[in-house]
């Protein structure tokens, strides 16, 4: 009777560990083997994964926090925070990634539409 508990277990299991894997993929960027995700530095996409298509930058100014609190002798402190959206095709099979970089540092992955052939 257990045995039959355990084969009923299995699929259960299996299903749980694709859906686990399917979420962990959802904001990551496959290049070949490697794995592009939250927290990785730029030299590591462009090493595994080359030129993006398309590149947006733009700088934007942010509140810091110093000593607790937003203010700092009367004035406010900001900091300029590069953020850039590399977009990447992988032909006209599979869907774009967009990759969006703050500083330098993956901070986001998101699926696009289905790629194109380039010329």
């Amino acid at each position: 009777m257990a045995a039959r508990k355990q084969h009923r277990l299995i699929p259960l299991l299996a299903a749980a560990l694709l859906a686990f894997a399917a979420d962990a993929r959802a904001d990551a960027l496959r290049c070949g083997n490697r794995v592009i995700s939250h927290g990785d530095h730029v030299s590591k996409v462009l090493r595994y994964c080359g030129e993006p298509v398309t590149v947006e930058s733009r700088v934007v100014q942010r509140s810091v926090v110093a000593f607790g609190s937003l203010l700092y002798l009367g004035h406010r402190l900001v900091e300029d925070v590069v953020i850039e959206e590399w977009t990447f095709n992988f032909g006209p099979r599979k869907l774009m990634r967009q990759v969006r970089l703050e500083n330098g540092i993956v901070k986001d992955v998101r699926e696009l539409g289905y790629g194109f052939r380039e010329k």
